[in-house]
């Protein structure tokens, strides 16, 4: 049983979060939002989730490495300057940060990396996503995480070869792009696509989120996992062994 602090506790996560700790017979140490003491609750804490926003993750890194103890990270919509500074706590504490936590969109990237490492550049790929009509940020980390993970099958930089927002008289598609295209609306926890079009023929990837408890229950299966090991950055494809 492991004391569990979650960060950003009165969003729809903190609460799906609160729940999975106690079906999972795990203690819920705490929980902060903005304005909150992550020291502290690092301190009474074996392992924090953090689902809350980008510019709280310094103090969160900080207070993880204080108390020197793991830390999951879910917040979306980080920058350079974020995975920088990830990076650097990664080597004190272990840290797992993922643009997903769900177990099935985890194995769609291995999916995803896989297929575009076999199929090859002659293949196009376009990443369709679409979420509730409140989320700010787009394209969504899983969006973003499944187009890492395509580039990495080519062996390609996702900067040098991402395409969003066409609109207008754009020109042919670039030889090599990997496109995004969002959509919001309604209540839609997530619907993710990945397209891979060839010669008369196409391969389509995709996982649906029927609600946030998948998301829940895949950050505290990561949690666990991280409660004992050394100092690192993580992945969800090591809680999977993949």
């Amino acid at each position: 049983m492991a004391r569990i602090g979650i960060i950003g506790s009165q969003g729809a996560m903190g609460h799906a979060l609160a729940s999975v700790i106690a079906a999972a017979g795990h203690t819920l140490s705490g929980g902060i939002d903005k304005g909150g003491d992550p020291a502290g609750l690092a301190d009474a804490s074996d392992v924090l989730v953090d689902f809350s926003a980008p510019q709280a993750l310094e103090a969160n890194l900080h207070a993880a490495i204080g108390a020197g103890i793991p830390l999951v990270i879910g917040t979306t919509g980080l920058d350079t300057a974020h995975h920088t500074a990830i990076d650097n706590a990664a080597r004190v504490v272990p840290i797992l940060q993922t643009g997903n936590t769900s177990l099935g969109v985890t194995l769609l990237a291995h999916l995803v990396r896989e297929a575009a490492a076999r199929l090859g550049p002659d293949w196009d790929i376009e990443i369709l996503e679409m979420h509730h009509r409140r989320k700010v940020d787009a394209p969504s980390g899983t969006a973003l995480l499944l187009g890492e993970a395509a580039a990495q099958g080519r062996g390609i930089d996702l900067a040098a070869n991402r395409e969003s927002g066409r609109d207008g008289h754009t020109g042919a598609r670039r030889p090599g792009a990997i496109g995004f295209a969002s959509l919001r609306g309604g209540t839609v926890a997530g619907e993710h696509s990945v397209i891979l079009a060839g010669e008369q023929e196409r391969l389509v990837l995709a996982h649906s989120a029927e609600d946030r408890s998948i998301f829940a229950r895949g950050a505290i299966r990561a949690a666990e996992w991280l409660i004992g090991k050394p100092a690192h950055r993580y992945r969800m494809e090591d809680v999977l062994e993949l």
